[in-house]
């Protein structure tokens, strides 16, 4: 199965495609560096407003990247915290939408818990052109 992973939780908006729960075929980022830097730090309005901006393209890329259509995608995981509420809503908005819309479902993921989770993913470009997934402890 194909998972579409939107994270929106801060300042940087993202998108990954997965398959089969751990290897990751796509990752796209869109960074807010330039935008806060005048200010010394995040300014959430400012975040969120760029969220609504770049949630689009990035998971457009983000399938373009892996090579898959929108109708490919089985599943949508989407922060829903912890993070800043205008920037998270974005994010869940955007992936409940295209949910419904898809007639698929969304799981929401505890941006903490999902962070020592990520050790468990892959690119399958180890020298063999495939990772070994980790023993879980």
């Amino acid at each position: 199965m194909l998972i579409l992973g939107i994270e929106s939780s801060c300042d940087d908006t993202a998108a990954a495609v997965v398959e089969d729960g751990s290897r990751v075929l796509s990752s796209v980022i869109s960074s807010q560096d330039d935008i806060h830097e005048l200010y010394g730090g995040i300014v959430p309005e400012l975040a969120s407003r760029r969220h609504i901006e770049m949630i689009i393209p990035v998971v457009e890329r983000a399938l373009k990247e892996a090579g898959v259509e929108l109708s490919d995608i089985g599943a949508i995981g989407v922060t829903k915290g912890p993070g800043l509420v205008g920037s998270l809503l974005i994010g869940l908005s955007f992936a409940k939408a295209l949910s419904y819309t898809l007639e698929i479902p969304y799981v929401g993921v505890n941006h903490l818990e999902a962070h020592p989770l990520a050790a468990f993913l892959t690119t399958g470009q180890g020298l063999d052109g495939d990772e070994a997934v980790p023993d879980f402890p």
